[in-house]
């Protein structure tokens, strides 16, 4: 028996019913019955199922779509391929022509010594194979004391078991323990906040005193790897950290033969203007863990970089891991045009491009009472709001972020006082330029109880 007539096209409203009694959403509580459902989408616009139109201002949402929406060349590709070969498993012996090719392209995108990929699902899937990596390299090469994991408060880094441990956000631990052992956290670097977090001490100094105290604490022969966001994203609602800090942290992890491991989840494939925004901060990984970006968000796929020392140490004897569409055909074929895209229409520049355009559309927004702090790393844009400028207490977004796309159409995130943008990189200037309005013309009608004044 089938929920609606065959062929008939569900109105607005019965997907709206759909939705809410079959559908539960990431994030979301029963009590929040809106929904915007979208259906179609093409360059930086996408439509909802009532025929709104919406310019799409956060990377559908949850910071991908690199090269826009509706693009007939990664369809005709995974057309193609699927008519050629939907599926084959890549375990034991077996793999296909084009995960072998997307394969060898990471690897010469990747920083150097970086040669090894390990293909999965998504992000989530990809950090529990990072984690899982590091420490069957030190406990095949004798320690296998080394086993603990340091991220970072504000460090978004997947919901999965492991993942959601390691993620700095304590309501993705509530309520499901015992969470995954042997994870400890250190402080993020947000300047924004840092006379308040600090002490009056230089960010950096603080930090890395902080992180080493945590290693010796720990025992540094007890550490298998630290894991880090080189821009802090979803957590931290975009947090740049100081040009000193990562190479600091290299240095410290290095000292101890600790691995890094790069959460590029958002910041790979030119969302910050980098293939790898690592390479730029000087992390120096051994690590990184990539999604989104990798297929623009046509089809899941994330790819785990190995350095050629642990690869070879993991795949030594059996890497006992692995997901059934690891390396999946379609998937592949995909990203390998995608990154062709990217790179045959320069967006990475156009990501640096992008950010110069927000930076001269949002700076009104600076001088208005509510807006604390407007950070831009790329095509990224975090805007945290405030209260109070003088106390910096912060202002929840989500009201500003509904109304935005309410009242003009312009779809933002946000991310607790944060409206963070993450458009397409196939972004205009003229609809960067409507962006920036709409968030200003809302914000300067927000009052520090989270108020909008009638236009």
């Amino acid at each position: 028996m089938t929920i609606l007539p065959e062929l008939q096209k569900p109105s607005a409203v019965q997907l709206r019913e759909l939705d809410l009694r079959h559908l539960i959403h990431p994030h979301q509580q029963a009590a929040r019955t809106e929904r915007c459902i979208i259906v179609r989408g093409k360059g930086c616009t996408v439509w909802d199922a009532e025929g709104n139109e919406y310019l799409d201002a956060a990377g559908s949402a949850n910071w991908l779509a690199q090269v826009g929406h509706g693009r007939r060349e990664l369809v005709e590709v995974a057309a193609q391929q699927m008519s050629d070969l939907a599926y084959f498993t890549g375990w034991d012996v077996f793999t296909n022509d084009k995960a072998v090719l997307l394969a060898a392209r990471l690897a010469e995108l990747a920083p150097a010594g970086l040669n090894r990929v390990f293909f999965t699902s998504g992000g989530s899937e990809g950090v529990e194979t990072a984690v899982k990596a590091a420490r069957l390299y030190h406990h095949r090469r004798g320690q296998p004391e080394r086993n603990w994991i340091i991220g970072r408060h504000f460090g978004y880094h997947g919901s999965t078991y492991g993942s959601g441990t390691i993620t700095g956000l304590p309501p993705m631990q509530a309520e499901v323990g015992p969470e995954l052992p042997h994870i400890e956290k250190v402080s993020a670097p947000a300047l924004y906040r840092a006379a308040a977090l600090y002490g009056g001490q230089d960010p950096t100094d603080f930090l890395i005193d902080e992180l080493a105290d945590t290693i010796e604490r720990i025992g540094p022969q007890r550490v298998a790897a630290m894991i880090g966001e080189p821009v802090m994203g979803g957590g931290g609602g975009i947090l740049v950290p100081p040009a000193d800090y990562w190479p600091r942290v290299r240095e410290l992890l290095s000292r101890h033969g600790i691995l890094l491991i790069a959460d590029e989840v958002v910041t790979a494939y030119g969302r910050t203007g980098a293939w790898f925004d690592s390479a730029n901060r000087g992390m120096a990984p051994d690590i990184i863990v990539t999604a989104k970006g990798l297929t623009s968000g046509y089809v899941p796929l994330g790819a785990v970089l190995l350095s050629d020392a642990i690869g070879e140490e993991v795949t030594s004897q059996a890497f006992f891991h692995g997901f059934t569409y690891f390396g999946h055909p379609v998937a592949c074929a995909v990203a390998h045009k995608n990154l062709e895209i990217i790179e045959d229409e320069d967006l990475l520049a156009r990501s640096q491009l992008i950010g110069e355009w927000f930076r001269t559309g949002l700076a009104p927004a600076a001088q208005l009472p509510v807006v604390g702090d407007i950070r831009v790393a790329g095509a990224t844009v975090g805007i945290e709001l405030v209260t109070d400028q003088d106390t910096k207490a912060p202002l929840m977004a989500g009201g500003a972020a509904a109304h935005i796309r309410r009242t003009h159409g312009v779809i933002v995130r946000d991310y607790g006082p944060t409206l963070v943008l993450s458009p397409p990189l196939v972004l205009e200037r003229h609809q960067a330029d409507r962006i920036a309005a709409a968030i200003v013309e809302v914000l300067s009608r927000l009052d520090g109880d989270g108020r909008l004044a009638p236009l």
